[in-house]
């Protein structure tokens, strides 16, 4: 499977560490998101350019912004 993804400016905590919601969609156009709580890059390759797109966020849609903040699993 292939997901396509989009870092949201939304947070929300699961079992106390911050995680951001990334939306996106399936390479067959389902609608889906993701609890992000860790990314990482090699650290044998340059990622000044990955850390500079990592900090780029947008707006959640409707139905991501009315997910708690505060979310228990």
């Amino acid at each position: 499977m292939q997901v396509q993804l989009e870092s949201t400016e939304k947070i929300v905590h699961l079992n106390g560490v911050p995680a951001r919601i990334w939306e996106g969609h399936t390479a067959a156009g389902v609608p889906c998101h993701a609890y992000v709580t860790r990314i990482a890059v090699s650290e044998s390759v340059d990622s000044s350019e990955f850390e500079r797109e990592l900090q780029e966020h947008r707006r959640p849609s409707a139905e991501i912004g009315a997910i708690p903040s505060l979310l228990v699993l």
